[in-house]
């Protein structure tokens, strides 16, 4: 061993004694790693700045409490003492955060002794809910009655709507104490469902808990609280609507049979009953409430089919909706009432109706009858006597100026179309609204008393069976047109509801007036009470608006629209939406001076959804129109050419180049283009002989003005209306075209010197760019070769550094290698000299221990 490692030793010493340099060069080396090394690290520590501390967000008056650093489980000690909480988490950047803090003070500066508001910075990186959370989007609000939770608000954040949630929240259930109280309830078109529980054996039953736990889970489910739930605790006012048992779920459904929860067959828990509820209940009005964002809310509710989108104000801490949205509810209820037998027996013995009919002969005809019926529903358990009680003005003739003008007189037919001796219109009316009373109007024509001889010739002319001679009846609900109308058509409405004040934009984009305090003199698109209405059909891509008119009332135009709509052939225009026509004054000006030299004419006609039609089929010009958007690469690049035939046709007064931007602006069916850039030419006289340019053909400056000049209408006047073929105007029409004829000569022969000009200049450029052609092909050339001698420089600068970098290589390998041979001969070394060492120490050990002998041997 001793003799391997002296071997080793002598072969260290040996290289370095013949090499030095790689021994320097490694320690070079290594001083330059651990400087490099030292000088990184010292750079990567200050490329991170540190967070800065976050901040309240909510001001200190506000009773939120602001846990800004993200303080999680003070949230759950927070919540563990209060009855309501309200959790709001935030992130102090969000926009929306910033927006919905003002509203979220507002509503717990009302609430604050009910519910417990607490704000949670979600987004600091060292709180506890940023890593226990992953929200998507902010704010997020929660909301948890004592232990049950979260119930996720999803709506506007905006106060009355957090509020009126909060308040949903805080009071789940509605106490119904009498049977009045349960009519009341029951009314509304919004599913209810009514719970009976006996309070005598317990404070509070078990299934009260289950059944509060269900309200809570259906907000939970659906934020917006369309089914309310009821609480009956006294046994005779649930026997109003047939409830007997103890904990009994009843869910009250307007056009089929109400239902009890099967506790049979399924177990009475909250999500039990939730679930059963939201798969039987009716909806015939539904509320939309989009989210301002990014969301498929309203396509999806779209797709299902043709949608009647009402936007009406809305009050969402109203105690009572507003006459507007019960007026709208009450046509969409009769809209879907298919077939009355298939109505609950409860809603059968719960009301009936009594008519009270007054008849009074029109002054506009003395052969026009009109009755007018009160139609009164009045609760079966009630004991108030019913009356006739018809309001003075009625009773005055004042109601038949202003109702049985628009609602009666219209309906009557004409004399050519009566073929029966008695015909018949109804329609309906509200005096002031109410739920259990309604107007109906009916008029007919009465037709003159005849004697023996003239029945008798009249029943000989006549050839309709009696049979089919409609009686004049007392009218019916079912008579109005909208009652079962669902059931009776092919076009089936949903009806929504929007808040106007929320959802403005979207009635603008609609067709609504871009200023909501117009003034409500003409026929507008807006009601006087500001609600707006549309029809929306995404499979036919049309949607019509409902036009309002002074002298009909919401009900009534609602009802003409629908009918309208679900008519086989509909009468209801195609509403089109385009861009505010800005150029329109200007335009109208030009032609109304057309003469006139002040006046500027524009190249290129831009054309709206409200200018197409009167430019477009202008009898006396020729109309070259373009289709673009502004998003087509293509229409971009035929700008210039579409500018250059404009200047050429400058001159002429009978051709008109106009453009539109289909994306902006909607055109009638047999206007559109199935893509873009496309080209149309409508000849004056003849614009039903429309020719679209070829799509075989490049859109070139050539090919547009010879496209123009063969389909010209100029050059077929034989088809022009009112013209005398014969006679002396004959001569004058002629002389009148020749000259006609004679200036549109001049002007192609003004657009052949310009296009002579041009192409001269075309020339002259097309000879000066071949010069700078040759020029930069030297350049080329010279460049080429400095390429290629700065590749060949490249390449032997490559061969040089991977050289270089072999031999740093070797030198780093040696290095190494020195650094193990010197590190084994410091052990080698070491080794010896403890030898060395320990025979110096035991020779001396030796002659100490060789004198002690002979001292004591002398």
């Amino acid at each position: 061993m001793l003799r391997r490692v002296r071997q080793s030793l002598r072969q260290v010493l040996f290289l370095m004694a013949r090499r030095p340099d790689l021994l320097c060069g490694a320690i070079v080396l290594g001083v330059l790693l651990v400087l490099a090394v030292k000088f990184t690290c010292s750079r990567a520590k200050n490329v991170v700045a540190a967070a800065r501390p976050p901040v309240r967000f909510f001001s200190p008056d506000a009773p939120v409490v602001d846990l800004y650093l993200g303080q999680l489980d003070q949230v759950e000690r927070l919540r563990s003492v209060a009855e309501v909480s309200f959790i709001f988490f935030y992130a102090p950047w969000c926009a929306h955060s910033m927006a919905a803090r003002q509203e979220v003070q507002q509503v717990a500066k009302k609430l604050a002794k009910q519910v417990q508001f607490v704000a949670v910075n979600c987004w600091w990186s060292q709180g506890k809910c940023r890593r226990q959370n992953h929200f998507y989007h902010y704010p997020v609000i929660h909301l948890f009655y004592r232990r049950f939770g979260p119930i996720e608000y999803r709506g506007p954040f905006v106060a009355p709507y957090m509020e009126s949630f909060v308040l949903r929240v805080i009071t789940p259930l509605t106490y119904l104490p009498s049977r009045a109280h349960v009519e009341e309830f029951l009314t509304y078109h919004e599913p209810r469902v009514v719970g009976f529980f006996q309070f005598n054996s317990s404070p509070q039953p078990p299934g009260y808990i289950t059944f509060l736990s269900s309200a809570l889970q259906a907000l939970k489910w659906d934020f917006r609280g369309v089914i309310r739930f009821g609480v009956v605790t006294n046994k005779q006012v649930a026997g109003a609507i047939s409830l007997t048992e103890d904990e009994t779920v009843f869910l009250h459904r307007r056009f089929n049979s109400s239902l009890i929860f099967p506790r049979n067959d399924l177990n009475f828990t909250s999500e039990a009953i939730c679930r059963w509820v939201f798969e039987n209940h009716e909806t015939v009005l539904q509320w939309l409430q989009p989210p301002g964002t990014k969301s498929r809310l309203l396509e999806e509710e779209l797709t299902k089919g043709p949608a009647l989108l009402l936007f009406v104000p809305h009050n969402p801490l109203g105690t009572q909706p507003s006459p507007v949205l019960q007026q709208v509810a009450d046509i969409a209820v009769r809209y879907h009432s298919c077939d009355n037998s298939h109505h609950s027996s409860w809603d059968k013995s719960f009301s009936f109706r009594s008519l009270c009919c007054q008849s009074v002969v029109l002054p506009q005809s003395s052969t026009s009858v009109c009755e007018v019926c009160l139609s009164l529903s009045w609760p079966s358990f009630t004991t108030s006597p019913l009356h006739c009680l018809f309001p003075s003005s009625i009773q005055g003739g004042d109601v038949f100026q202003t109702y049985l003008r628009r609602c009666c007189l219209h309906q009557i037919p004409s004399p050519v179309s009566i073929n029966s001796a008695t015909s018949m219109g109804c329609s309906n009316f509200l005096d002031s609204y109410s739920p259990f009373s309604q107007y109906s109007a009916c008029c007919r024509k009465v037709e003159p008393q005849l004697n023996e001889s003239q029945a008798k010739e009249e029943s000989e002319m006549q050839s309709v069976p009696p049979s089919l001679i409609p009686p004049f009846s007392v009218p019916q609900p079912e008579g109005d047109g909208i009652t079962g109308l669902r059931c009776q058509t092919n076009r089936t409405l949903r009806f929504y509801v929007l808040d106007v004040a929320l959802n403005w934009p979207l009635a603008v984009r609609l067709g609504a007036s871009g200023n909501r305090s117009a003034s409500f003199d003409q026929e507008d698109d807006r009601s006087d009470d500001g609600s707006f209405a549309a029809i929306v059909n995404l499979k036919d891509e049309v949607h019509y608006v409902l036009q309002y008119t002074p002298a009909a009332t919401l009900t009534e135009s609602l009802e003409a629209f629908i009918r309208n709509f679900s008519a086989p052939y509909s009468l209801l225009q195609r509403h089109l939406v385009g861009e505010e026509d800005k150029k329109g004054a200007e335009e109208k000006a030009r032609r109304s001076d057309e003469h006139s030299q002040s006046t500027p004419r524009f190249l290129i006609t831009e054309l709206t959804t409200s200018s197409f039609l009167p430019s477009v089929m202008d009898l006396q010009k020729d109309v070259l129109l373009f289709y673009y958007t502004q998003w087509c690469g293509f229409c971009s690049v035929l700008n210039h050419i579409i500018i250059q035939l404009a200047r050429l046709l400058q001159g002429n007064g009978t051709i008109t180049v106009a453009r539109v931007n289909v994306a902006r602006n909607d055109l009638p069916w047999e206007f559109m283009v199935d893509h873009v850039p496309s080209i149309l030419f409508f000849p004056r006289y003849r614009k039903h002989l429309s020719v679209k340019f070829p799509d075989n053909l490049p859109i070139t400056l050539p090919n547009l003005l010879r496209f123009i000049l063969q389909h010209s209408g100029s050059l077929h006047h034989a088809h022009k209306p009112s013209v005398e073929t014969e006679g002396p105007g004959h001569s004058a029409f002629l002389r009148s075209e020749f000259l006609t004829l004679q200036r549109e000569v001049q002007a192609l022969h003004h657009a052949r010197e310009r296009l002579s000009q041009q192409l001269a200049q075309l020339w002259r450029d097309n000879r000066r760019l071949k010069f700078d052609t040759r020029a930069l092909e030297t350049e080329n050339s010279e460049l080429q070769r400095e390429r290629q001698s700065l590749e060949e420089q490249h390449r032997e600068k490559s061969r040089q550094l991977s050289e270089v970098v072999r031999r740093l290589q070797e030198l780093a390998d040696a290095s190494e290698n020195l650094l193990n041979e010197n590190t084994l001969l410091r052990v080698l070394l070491r080794v010896l000299k403890d030898r060395t060492e320990a025979r110096e120490q035991a020779e001396v050990e030796r002659k100490e221990t060789e004198q002690k002998r002979s001292h004591m041997a002398s």
